[in-house]
């Protein structure tokens, strides 16, 4: 747990900063999140299920943030809110804020012939910025970042040590890009000729929307004709990869290790479970809920959740079950013949 801030609020500073319902002591100060079982007298948690209610009785904490439902759930200062672990988030966001980063570029970088840097940039340790590349306002670039050449990056955005970024990509705003991703390598393009592969050149960008955060050891990679887009508000995990044509709508987002094979569309307010996988050239509409590992090898036409993945079980009873599987066609057609007797002999008897 992070240790106490020296910067306290007061809940009913709190409630006019974000809104919400006090219920209590308006002048109880908070200086840290924590969680119900860990909270002390100076920490504020949150509450949203039942099931923690003996957790809620037995809290230390000083205040606590609960849904509408729950406002009578405890005697304890409290805020009420119609999405309390929201709720929890902006307050965490206002306890915690970044550290403050000194402008400047770190003597051991190196930038291109033709590189623009905002002065109010932050530039660390061995970061190389090719020739032509754009650093927005207050970007900050960790210790051995690779920004390619005619690349572009917007204000405010982050990336963590060791982030690479291809030539021509395009970043937005805010965008936050955790450490050893690599944004824009060459998508698998390949043609087969006389037992042999060719390589296809990778001639599109990576094309990332404002407010998007991608994880640890992500890859995306560059369109093959046209842009690889993540638009804006994206938020992808760790180990995900996203294959080359790839378009991923606006507010999605997916748990780590997440596969999506090239020119996959993938809607708006979508989101992946972890280790869900897309086949290739597929559309999915528009807040679609896939499950944790399954796999979509047909287009989605309907908003709505779906799974695909069994349920798991011993090895013996999966070795029986599979056995089944594969059966499952010559079943089906007995269950037909079947079908079919009983309705000529209900035609019988009529």
């Amino acid at each position: 747990m992070s240790a106490a801030n020296e910067q306290t609020y007061t809940l009913g500073d709190i409630v006019a900063r974000f809104g919400g319902e006090l219920l209590g002591d308006a002048q109880v100060r908070v200086s840290q999140v924590a969680s119900l079982e860990k909270a002390q007298a100076c920490h504020i948690s949150f509450f949203t299920a039942g099931r923690f209610q003996k957790q809620l009785d037995a809290t230390a904490a000083g205040a606590v943030i609960v849904g509408a439902d729950a406002r009578d759930a405890t005697s304890k200062p409290r805020i009420v809110s119609s999405n309390p672990y929201a709720y929890f988030a902006k307050v965490s966001a206002l306890l915690n804020p970044p550290p403050v980063i000194e402008a400047g570029i770190h003597a051991t970088a190196q930038v291109g012939e033709g590189a623009m840097v905002a002065p109010t940039a932050s530039i660390g340790p061995f970061v190389s910025i090719a020739q032509g590349a754009k650093i927005g306002a207050r970007a900050v670039l960790g210790a051995g970042c690779v920004v390619g050449e005619d690349t572009e990056i917007g204000a405010d955005t982050r990336l963590y040590p060791r982030v690479v970024i291809y030539h021509q990509c395009v970043i937005g705003e805010r965008v936050i890009i955790h450490a050893g991703a690599v944004i824009g390598a060459d998508g698998f393009g390949l043609a087969r000729e006389n037992g042999r592969w060719l390589k296809i050149p990778q001639i599109g960008r990576v094309v990332i929307g404002d407010d998007v955060e991608i994880g640890a050891n992500t890859t995306i990679d560059r369109g093959a004709l046209e842009d690889t887009v993540i638009e804006e508000g994206v938020k992808l995990d760790n180990q995900i990869q996203v294959a080359h044509n790839v378009r991923i709508g606006a507010h999605s987002a997916m748990a780590g290790c997440v596969g999506i094979a090239g020119s996959a569309r993938i809607g708006r307010n979508c989101t992946v479970g972890g280790a869900g996988m897309i086949l290739g050239h597929l559309q999915i509409a528009d807040n679609v809920s896939v499950s944790s590992g399954t796999l979509i090898t047909k287009s989605i036409t309907k908003a709505g959740s779906y799974t695909s993945a069994m349920p798991f079980s011993s090895h013996e009873q999966w070795l029986r079950n599979a056995a089944h599987l594969r059966h499952l066609d010559s079943m089906a057609e007995k269950i037909r013949a079947l079908e079919k007797k009983i309705n000529e002999q209900e035609r019988k008897q009529s």
